[in-house]
């Protein structure tokens, strides 16, 4: 049985990582206030934009964003970077989300995916969920979180920033690095 099990969740796996998309898919999602917005129409294809799939209960999460807000304006001036934080609470907890993001001071554009839609179709399971897109490509995807992360995410963007069309990395590590 729990073999079976095992096989199962396997699977599943396998079928989310083969349906992730290449591309960023136009999936509305929502402002914290309410204002339904297409994530394709404010995604700036000029620059490096990091979707960091995140909930006000996820510690890892919290964390991550903690660092990367750190970073973030060394980012910006240095590689043109775009963080958009998108919560994946749910409804009752999405009331939370606000006073957080207030509370920390990040500075990024924060969106809501309720259902969990663009999370989905972009392959994420888990979260913390990572994905770097450059021209609407995806480049890089990553779930976890563990300290030092975001050093190694900034060598990568070190070298997308001096491409003029950067290749694929492999998909789907998790924080320990496992593919």
């Amino acid at each position: 049985m729990k073999l079976a099990k095992l096989l199962m969740l396997i699977c599943c796996f396998i079928a989310t990582t083969a349906m992730a998309q290449d591309e960023l898919p136009a999936t509305a999602l929502k402002t914290l206030g309410g204002e339904k917005v297409v994530i394709t129409d404010i995604v700036d294809n000029d620059k490096i934009t990091i979707l960091s799939f995140w909930a006000t209960w996820c510690k890892p999460c919290k964390l991550e964003l903690d660092n990367f807000a750190d970073l973030y304006p060394d980012w910006q001036d240095d590689y043109d970077v775009e963080i958009i934080a998108i919560t994946i609470d749910d409804a009752r907890q999405l009331r939370k989300v606000q006073p957080m993001v207030d509370t920390k001071q990040w500075e990024y554009t924060v969106l809501s995916d309720v259902n969990r839609d663009l999370h989905k179709a972009l392959g994420g399971v888990d979260i913390p969920y990572t994905v770097v897109l450059k021209n609407g490509k995806i480049l890089y995807t990553h779930s976890g979180y563990k300290l030092g992360d975001e050093e190694e995410l900034e060598e990568k963007i070190k070298g997308w920033a001096t491409e003029e069309i950067p290749e694929k990395e492999a998909a789907n590590t998790t924080a320990d690095g496992k593919e």
